[in-house]
């Protein structure tokens, strides 16, 4: 991937260095979540977009985590000489710049998020984050959460490596920004409650997919404009949408594949909405919510 010498975003809150807030962890093993269990529910909620502690508190029997406002600690600008940041800084400007020009071009404004770099624990509007439940995006502060440790996990854990398969991670939690702008996260919060389980799934995996092809609609304007795709990233970003469908995740943890438990789509589903939003760089094309969509 193309990305060095390109903008990078000032949006970017490192607090890597700070108290990003206290806790002891997520219990593993006993009558917590096994090794297993937490690498399920980690690449679950990676593309949830919300708080992954609620994937994990469902594996272990317990609630859903409350949604909470608490305070984060001061943020501090990354290094000049930390590469993987610069990356991430870099990726997220050229998110800024094509959504920016997208929702000008349809008459809006689109408001750029905050992403917020942290190790170990992290204070959201959404709740206690833990780095070990991967990246998501909380629609109570706009801010994306990543712990860049977990970009070896995506490597050499779940089969997904390249660059390009990590500018995919923060695509797709763009892709929920875009949607909580647009109000599709308050519609699909408004139906919990409202259906049944097995429907409000079915609509949680229209969600994620609508998010994936909203990450393939900024890679084909990201591409138009800055040329940013070498040989091998279509392929990455591919492999890595396919790594985490729901099929594929229930195989590898040892369990039956179960359609009717699905929040994120089937590996299939996730490679090709993702490509159609790429091979479209339209929108428009990213209705998952139509009846006929699926």
């Amino acid at each position: 991937m193309r990305w060095q010498g390109n903008r990078e975003s000032d949006n970017v809150e490192d607090i890597r260095d700070g108290n990003g807030g206290s806790g002891g962890g997520l219990p593993i093993g006993g009558g917590g979540l096994s090794i297993g269990g937490v690498v399920v529910a980690l690449v679950a909620s990676y593309f949830l977009g919300v708080n992954p502690l609620t994937v994990l508190n469902m594996l272990s029997g317990g609630q859903s985590a409350p949604h909470a406002t608490q305070s984060a600690p001061s943020a501090h600008q990354p290094p000049a000489n930390d590469e993987q940041t610069r990356f991430v800084r870099t990726v997220l400007a050229d998110t800024e710049d094509v959504w920016g020009q997208l929702f000008q071009n349809a008459g809006s404004q689109y408001q750029n998020p905050k992403l917020v770099l942290f190790r170990g624990a992290v204070a959201t509007a959404c709740g206690q984050g833990q780095s070990a439940t991967g990246p998501f995006y909380c629609p109570g502060d706009q801010k994306v959460y990543i712990d860049l440790d977990f970009y070896d996990v995506l490597r050499d854990r779940l089969g997904a490596p390249g660059d390009f398969a990590q500018a995919y991670v923060i695509a797709h939690e763009i892709g929920h920004h875009v949607q909580n702008l647009m109000g599709t996260s308050e519609k699909m919060e408004a139906m919990r409650g409202r259906v049944s389980q097995a429907q409000y799934n079915a609509l949680s995996v229209r969600l994620e997919l609508q998010a994936d092809c909203y990450a393939g609609v900024w890679a084909y304007h990201a591409n138009q404009s800055r040329q940013i795709i070498e040989a091998g990233d279509v392929d990455e970003a591919l492999n890595a949408a396919a790594q985490i469908g729901d099929d594929t995740l229930q195989r590898n943890a040892g369990r039956h594949v179960s359609p009717e438990s699905f929040t994120h789509g089937s590996s299939q589903q996730r490679v090709t909405w993702f490509k159609r939003g790429m091979d479209s760089g339209d929108i428009r094309q990213c209705n998952t919510f139509d009846k006929n969509a699926l």
